[in-house]
């Protein structure tokens, strides 16, 4: 690294140590009783000489220093590739599901809690990456499809007292039969008049369910919503319900996984490439947008479905734009296109601020770091999705 690069980089440390400073006085320095500058100075002490020691260890790592230690670590790196290259799928998918299946037994309740919630987080961003992922749509009000699900099988259970494993299919359809509608509209635009449109038709779905007193009972929401049976023994245990949400979660990543490599997933990966050319080419480009709009509100509904039951409770403030937002983080994040990106993307943003929970009001400012930090490391995604062919110019 030369004198003018290092100096480079020095002032963009400092620069960005002195807005870290900016950011963290007003939520340590104002307090009730006045203005405070000791606790301020004191964290940001600490977080100014880890960052030093960062800057100076990746500087010698940069002179080639260190490379007593990286070039180990390289081999045992690439050598691990090699087993995961060779070992066969079904060995490593099997061992994952093993786990998955053994997780309740050696866990506590909060441990549940929150396995629960990302399994719900996955299903979410499954069904997102296919409009987002594969199609290349922006769409800002996803949410509105978990929504949908959540208050059809909470009525049909509140009103005709059906069962769980009835209405699920019945959700999916529903919030798949919703994104047609709001689909049909929305996708002749392209780009950012795209992520608008449904950015405002989520929050007309969210205004509906709000304001039709008669049908979704307001801001009071619906309550007394049954819990999933089998044969006639609830499910009220968080463990039992756990595995509900982990079949739904399997059954949505294989369907996307096999819509994926499907003649349908690779029209939707030409409409991402270059919309113009995949028309050219005499694929139906409207029809299958709007099929990918369906298609991905058919897994928020399934996941809405789940919310409802284990919650026995849906209001209107669980399904608001921040939810589409934070799915969407969820998708670019792992790595749009890619399930086990997603999945990992879902990991980073729920699972991780509960590793965080200890810091207290430090854990969202340590949470935004590391996730800044991943961005900037990994700006593809942590997994980012392998391209199904390559382009002529590239292969030259």
């Amino acid at each position: 690294m030369t004198t003018q690069e290092s100096k480079k980089l020095w002032l963009s440390c400092g620069v960005g140590l002195i807005w870290f400073l900016i950011i963290l006085w007003p939520l340590l320095g104002i307090t009730p009783e006045g203005l405070e500058f000791g606790k301020t100075f004191k964290v940001f002490g600490y977080v100014a000489v880890g960052v030093v020691i960062l800057m100076l260890f990746y500087q010698v790592q940069q002179a080639g220093k260190l490379n007593f230690v990286g070039t180990p670590l390289k081999a045992t790196s690439v050598g691990i590739g090699k087993i995961y290259e060779i070992t066969p799928r079904w060995i490593l998918l099997g061992i994952v599901l093993a786990l998955a299946i053994a997780f309740p037994l050696v866990t506590g309740r909060y441990a549940h809690d929150v396995s629960i919630s990302v399994l719900i987080y996955i299903c979410l961003g499954l069904g997102l990456n296919i409009v987002v992922g594969l199609a290349g749509l922006l769409d800002l009000g996803y949410i509105a499809f978990y929504g949908v699900g959540a208050y059809t099988y909470a009525l049909m259970s509140l009103h005709f007292g059906l069962s769980f494993w009835l209405c699920l299919p019945i959700a999916g359809v529903t919030a798949a039969i919703a994104g047609c509608i709001i689909g049909y509209p929305t996708l002749r635009m392209r780009g950012d008049y795209l992520a608008i449109v449904t950015l405002g038709f989520g929050e007309i779905v969210r205004l509906i369910l709000n304001n039709w007193m008669g049908l979704t009972n307001g801001p009071n929401g619906i309550m007394g919503i049954l819990r999933p049976e089998i044969f006639g023994f609830q499910l009220n245990k968080l463990w039992m319900l756990y595995y509900v949400i982990l079949g739904i979660a399997v059954f949505t990543i294989l369907a996307v996984y096999r819509l994926n490599f499907s003649r349908i997933g690779r029209a939707w990966e030409a409409i991402r490439e270059d919309e113009t050319a995949a028309e050219l080419m005499g694929v139906n480009t409207f029809l299958l947008k709007l099929l990918a709009y369906a298609m991905g509100a058919t897994f928020a509904g399934f996941a809405g479905a789940f919310f409802a039951a284990r919650m026995r409770f849906v209001g209107p403030e669980s399904f608001s734009f921040l939810e589409s937002a934070m799915v969407l983080a969820m998708v670019v994040l792992g790595g749009m296109g890619s399930i086990p990106g997603v999945i990992l993307g879902v990991l980073a943003l729920v699972a991780l601020p509960e590793v965080f929970r200890e810091f207290e009001l430090y854990r969202m400012l340590v949470f935004g770091g590391v996730m800044t930090l991943m961005m900037l490391i990994r700006p593809a995604g942590i997994w980012p999705a392998k391209r199904v062919g390559r382009r002529s110019e590239e292969a030259d």
